[in-house]
């Protein structure tokens, strides 16, 4: 490969990288990618990234994001391709890692845990999964019953594809049900407020590029990245909760600081 690949910036890479895929993942993937490409600086070239750095990246998303595993995918992919076409000298996807997750406290020990809150779109859109997952559950069962009437379990792949589909069904099926009893549904404001809250939506405008980015705070079982939603408890999230129209925040990262301007808030 000629010399001019590893004097690529990063923002060139990721648009590269996002007009190779089809038009449906580019989109879903090119919020995650140029996220992490402003992260480290637009103008960064990938060869002078460090596994450190990128290990650290990770280390700073939120894992309670229910998107979290989607979002460290969509990175990785970029990454291998900037390795596939020269433009870094090693896979630094294999450093960004998923970070190990604490087991789960059972309902029983959080009977003084504080609710879960939840927008009402958040919550409508819990339960109607749940019914959807539920309906699911009783077609695999019965795919279960139709499977396990051939007697040769040993080779029976039908079966054990089923069995686990059915104990991944089970897992969200428990945990929706988990969220939903304990959720706190948050009421409509009775009258606008100044500050930003979870829940709003806010109109940025980059102070270094001019970009305008449109952001709405979420709870963390809510985000949805390809749409704009964030966690209240990301870096960027909690820097944009309590802000005003006007007010300019600043968040650190590896490359400098973010600096953007609320430019408004939609409640």
């Amino acid at each position: 490969m000629p010399d001019s690949n590893k004097k690529l910036t990063l923002r060139e890479a990721a648009s590269r990288f996002l007009v190779t895929l089809p038009s449906k993942e580019a989109k879903a993937s090119q919020q995650e990618v140029y996220r992490f490409v402003r992260w480290f600086g637009e103008e960064r070239l990938p060869a002078s990234l460090t596994a450190a750095e990128v290990g650290n990246y990770a280390e700073q998303m939120a894992v309670s994001d229910t998107d979290y595993h989607q979002r460290l995918g969509l990175v990785q992919a970029f990454l291998v391709y900037a390795k596939k076409e020269d433009w870094s000298d090693g896979n630094l996807a294999i450093h960004l890692k998923v970070k190990k997750v604490k087991p789960r406290v059972s309902l029983s020990a959080r009977k003084n845990t504080p609710g879960i809150s939840l927008t009402q779109e958040g919550y409508a859109a819990a339960q109607r999964e749940l019914s959807v997952l539920k309906v699911k559950r009783a077609e695999v069962i019965d795919e279960m019953r139709k499977a396990a009437a051939d007697k040769d379990f040993r080779e029976n792949a039908p079966l054990q594809a089923a069995r686990e589909q059915r104990g991944h069904l089970e897992g969200r099926i428990k945990e929706l049900e988990a969220m939903l009893k304990l959720a706190v549904v948050m009421s409509e404001k009775q009258e606008i407020g100044f500050k930003s809250a979870v829940g709003d939506s806010l109109v940025l405008r980059d102070l270094t590029t001019g970009d305008e980015l449109c952001y709405t705070i979420v709870s963390p079982r809510e985000v949805d990245p390809t749409n704009g939603k964030i966690s209240s408890i990301s870096p960027i999230g909690k820097a944009l909760i309590g802000r005003g129209v006007g007010e300019e925040v600043e968040i650190t990262i590896p490359a400098g600081t973010l600096r953007y301007q609320v430019q408004g808030i939609k409640h």
